[in-house]
């Protein structure tokens, strides 16, 4: 019979589960990547309270929705309510497409400092701001 040194099982490690992450509540967020691409010239905020009430400004009006982190980093945010304030069209255009992609998330991480949140609508990498 084989010893476990020549079946390759002498000091091949256990895997051990990965320790589930906590979600940032309360913490301030501001949008620096949409879609792969960086966010120089909008400010686009997210907080997501002890309530789990997520609201914010997405680059000309205010919202809010219901947003929760779920296990194992699951992420599901509820019916957005926005303001009305007309702006120009780039601007309504980026807008619409954070809070599409916003509402749209299904995961969320932390990488290096930033929350990262995604789903079938595209990618939010935000910083911690002030």
């Amino acid at each position: 019979m084989p010893s476990r040194q020549e079946l390759g099982g002498g000091n091949t490690p256990i895997p051990t589960p990965q320790q589930e992450k906590t979600f940032p509540l309360g913490a301030s967020w501001s949008l620096v990547q949409l879609n792969g691409k960086p966010v120089h010239d909008r400010r686009v905020t997210l907080l997501i309270d002890q309530n789990l009430r997520g609201t914010g400004f997405a680059g000309c009006n205010t919202f809010s929705a219901a947003a929760y982190p779920l296990r194992q980093q699951g992420f599901a945010v509820g019916p957005i309510a926005i303001t009305k304030r007309s702006c120009d069209k780039g601007t309504l255009d980026f807008e619409r497409t954070f809070l599409i992609a916003l509402r749209a998330t299904q995961k969320w991480d932390l990488v290096n400092g930033r929350l990262v949140l995604k789903g079938g609508a595209g990618e939010l990498v935000l910083s911690r701001s002030l």
